[in-house]
């Protein structure tokens, strides 16, 4: 997006307050290519707001206050007028693109209508999702995660948010994922390890950051669910799972039917992570610098992890701070 890239290294000051209860505080405020980053005076990340969900609660006032949606507890005031400037032209580019699905009506039926006549049954359902997955933009990719999402609570619960936590998930995700930011959600039940959804979110079960001393394995299956999220498309194989219906109803309308999402969530928490090779493994550890034995033992213990294990280097970087650790550990204890 143009408008992004204009402004990707803009920063300025604001005031952000964690919830209703807490106190407001000091932070620079930066856009970057998706996300908004909220940070401490030290340069420290407290959050980051996807910049498809943000909004602005107060149109037209000053200063300008910004929110992630009604239920989200945290609020960013902004009085600088070049950055009020920047996120209105940012904000008002997101929503053009999520405002005209009739653009992705107009680009997509034509051909689509065509290509429908003139292929096999067993073949069309597939290929339709293939297609869409295509074509879909990023941010309405973010709203599909974040409807599916919504789903998971469901099923698994609201996620964990104590503040604390929440502040050394976003530090984990900028150790291990710096090219390809991800947002990392604790769920307190019924998923085992990880999954992931469209828009960049991966799950994590909660036994995940509870029952481990150190959080090298947690960092390991982080590191296999990128690989996963990464191929294949994670929205393509939602629509192939939902079908063919599913796929026309996000080609001509921009939403996915709710049961759709509903069968989705529920497999997701259902459903075992696929295995992966350790050609795959190798090259995923080397690059976020973490040690890969930690998570083998667990994961795959036998001729896996003697394979990789031998490919294993130096002493590693920290993942984490032991106070961030022990912050990771409790965010279920709210």
């Amino acid at each position: 997006m143009t408008v992004l890239a204009k402004y990707q290294r803009l920063e300025a000051e604001g005031v952000w307050r964690a919830n209703a209860d807490a106190q407001r505080r000091d932070v620079i405020v930066s856009i970057g290519k998706a996300t908004l980053t909220i940070s401490d005076p030290s340069e420290t990340a407290l959050t980051h707001w996807s910049l498809p969900a943000m909004r602005r609660a107060n149109p037209g006032q000053e200063p300008a206050i910004y929110d992630v949606g009604e239920e989200a507890p945290d609020r960013l005031e902004v009085s600088d007028p070049e950055m009020v400037a920047a996120l209105e032209k940012v904000l008002k580019a997101v929503r053009k693109g999520r405002a005209h699905p009739g653009r992705l009506r107009a680009a997509s039926l034509a051909s689509l209508t065509a290509a429908i006549l003139g292929l096999g049954v067993f073949w069309l359902p597939g290929a339709v999702a293939q297609y869409t997955a295509a074509i879909v933009p990023d941010a309405a990719r973010e709203n599909i995660g974040q409807d599916l999402l919504a789903q998971v609570r469901r099923v698994a619960g609201a996620p964990c948010a104590d503040p604390a936590g929440q502040r050394a998930l976003v530090r984990l995700s900028q150790r291990l994922f710096r090219s390809s930011p991800a947002r990392l959600v604790v769920l307190p039940s019924a998923l085992e390890t990880t999954a992931h959804l469209p828009g960049g979110i991966i799950l994590i079960g909660h036994e995940l950051v509870e029952d481990h001393e150190t959080p090298e394995v947690l960092a390991g299956y982080l590191i296999a669910e990128d690989i996963r999220r990464s191929a294949p498309d994670p929205l393509a194989a939602l629509l192939d799972k939902a079908g063919l219906f599913s796929a026309l109803t996000l080609l001509t309308t921009g939403r996915l039917p709710e049961t759709a999402l509903r069968d989705h969530a529920e497999r997701l928490i259902a459903l075992p992570p696929a295995e992966l090779r350790p050609s795959e493994l190798v090259p995923a550890f080397a690059a976020s610098d973490v040690e890969p034995n930690p998570y083998l033992r667990i994961s795959a213990p036998g001729p896996t992890e003697a394979s990789v294990i031998q490919a294993s280097g130096a002493p590693r970087r920290a993942i984490l701070s032991d106070g961030n650790w022990i912050a990771l550990q409790q965010i279920c204890e709210d």
